[in-house]
């Protein structure tokens, strides 16, 4: 339920708009046969690297090491877990970036639900716009390459050298976006970071929950952090078609 008129959009880029989930299986499946052993189940290992359990993109997000930094130490840890190779110097450090975002790219690719919510956005008069925790030349790359050139990438981590949860990168988008952040809806796939930490900046924070997404919650942790959950960016859409106001 949507308890407020709303002005603006705002929407995450990875895991609700474009399918990051396999992209980044598509490239482990590539980082596997050139490094892993034969016997890795494919599966388990992008599983691995998306939890990243010892929080180096947090970090990263939070302006506490780079994206290089981050991406070799993500890289250790897949092959420390499931018996890779120990990198020898920078070099192969490059090597295996560079393999990794050959094959990210090809694995680009929107949500079904992507196109039909932008677009009742506009049949809606709603303004809207990007916001990520990702490095902006990799994201306007991504955006071209999926059509969505045309959609306002306003905030990402360089930006500003953190991102969210953070509330000013929240605020930011709004003041780009010219909606005050409490008339404005944020949209993403991560509940902390994305859809609670929207609603601590005063925005309305609705978490997309898709079906087989990693990350559980239950409907007390929702209701606690005042989170909207949604299955489907077209659920969204009927939402906001039809809010209880």
């Amino acid at each position: 339920m949507i308890d407020r008129p709303i002005s603006g959009v705002l929407v995450d880029i990875d895991d609700t708009l474009l399918d990051n989930k396999s992209a980044v299986r598509h490239a482990i499946s590539r980082i596997a046969a050139a490094y892993l052993p034969s016997h890795t189940d494919i599966d388990e290992a992008a599983a691995f690297f998306r939890a990243d359990r010892n929080g180096h993109y947090r970090a990263f997000s939070r302006g506490e090491i780079d994206s290089r930094t981050q991406r070799r130490l993500r890289a250790e840890d897949l092959h420390a877990h499931f018996g890779g190779p120990v990198f020898e110097d920078e070099d192969a450090v490059v090597a295996w970036i560079t393999a990794f975002d050959d094959a990210y790219r090809e694995g680009w690719a929107l949500h079904d639900d992507a196109l039909p919510f932008l677009a009742a956005l506009d049949d809606l008069g709603l303004p809207y716009g990007v916001l990520s925790n990702a490095r902006r030349a990799q994201q306007v790359a991504k955006l071209a390459a999926v059509g969505l050139s045309h959609v306002p990438l306003l905030v990402c981590v360089d930006d500003f050298g953190f991102g969210k949860p953070d509330p000013r990168v929240f605020e930011e988008a709004c003041r780009l976006l010219g909606t005050a952040p409490g008339e404005t809806l944020y949209v993403g796939d991560e509940f902390d970071i994305d859809a609670a930490a929207a609603v601590r900046a005063s925005l309305v924070g609705v978490w997309c929950d898709r079906p087989g997404a990693w990350e559980r919650r239950t409907d007390e942790e929702v209701a606690e952090a005042g989170v909207v959950r949604v299955g489907s960016l077209t659920e969204l859409a009927g939402l906001l078609r039809s809010p209880s106001t």
